[in-house]
């Protein structure tokens, strides 16, 4: 697979979820047996080509026209997991995002409303017959929100300095209880400590979100193209859950100064991306 420039790789983040085949009723189950059997089964780097190909034509295609049927696929233990792409899914749901993000006539110049509209539609007639789908991949840009670090531990981190032939990468895999207790500590400590704040309310979706897969999942977080982002020598030392895992113990001891200070080192390393976001 020849090496992507990091000049179109989006600066996004990924918490996925990977659930056992015995998760999965058939005949769904008996298709990702055999995707998993597949020796040419698509890259990370496919899936990103894919949706950027979506935006070349004019209007744009802002969510595909059907769902698609690849996942990224991992052995643990002997136990095959999938992670499902669901990429018109999770093009609906972002969708619905980017007002967020853009003012109107930058949105409006992007993607056209009668674009939007349209796919505003599709989106609420399938939900209709689909009422309980939810997505095994949850996507940030410019950032990783610090929920999502609260669910590992350094000792999961995985570090690949990268090469010639081989791209960076920084990510964190854990099983689904690990995390799922990660949450429960981390809303006690954070709920004991402030009346309310956007990380409890974060940390409570993500929560919600993780219950609604098979216990013996796994979980990952990947730092994605943001890896680019990043300034050099700063991949190698970002120790981010490490951080936010001292503060929340901080917390739980009723040491301010102590959470203060990681909450601090958090701020000041991913101050350069939050500059660079700004700059763009």
């Amino acid at each position: 697979m020849p090496k992507v420039s990091s000049v179109i790789v989006p600066y996004a983040t990924y918490l996925r979820v990977y659930e056992p085949l015995t998760a999965f009723p058939e005949p769904e189950r008996g298709h990702w047996a055999r995707y998993a059997r597949r020796p040419d089964r698509p890259s990370h780097q496919d899936e990103l080509r894919r949706s950027l190909a979506d935006l070349v034509p004019t209007p744009p295609v802002p969510v595909p026209v059907h769902e698609s049927d690849d996942a990224f696929v991992l052995e643990a233990d002997g136990v095959v997991c999938v992670c499902p792409w669901r990429t018109r899914l999770r093009g609906w749901q972002a969708l619905g995002e980017l007002a967020e993000d853009f003012p109107l006539p930058v949105l409006d110049a992007l993607l056209p409303p009668v674009v939007r509209h349209q796919a505003t539609r599709d989106y609420e007639r399938w939900l209709a017959d689909h009422p309980d789908a939810r997505p095994w991949i949850r996507t940030a840009t410019w950032q990783v929100p610090i929920n999502w670090f609260v669910l590992f531990a350094d000792d999961e981190r995985e570090y690949v300095r990268g090469s010639a032939d081989e791209e960076p990468a920084l990510r964190y895999r854990t099983p689904m209880v690990q995390a799922r207790r990660r949450v429960a500590r981390g809303l006690r400590a954070l709920r004991d400590a402030m009346d309310e704040s956007l990380l409890i309310d974060g940390l409570v979706d993500v929560g919600r979100w993780l219950e609604e897969f098979h216990p013996r999942s796994l979980v990952e977080l990947d730092y994605g193209g943001l890896v680019h982002a990043l300034p050099a020598g700063a991949l190698e030392g970002d120790r981010s859950a490490a951080d936010v895992a001292e503060g929340i113990a901080a917390l739980r001891r009723g040491d301010e100064e102590g959470a203060g200070e990681a909450y601090g080192r958090l701020v000041e390393r991913w101050r350069s991306v939050r500059d660079l976001r700004s700059a763009n």
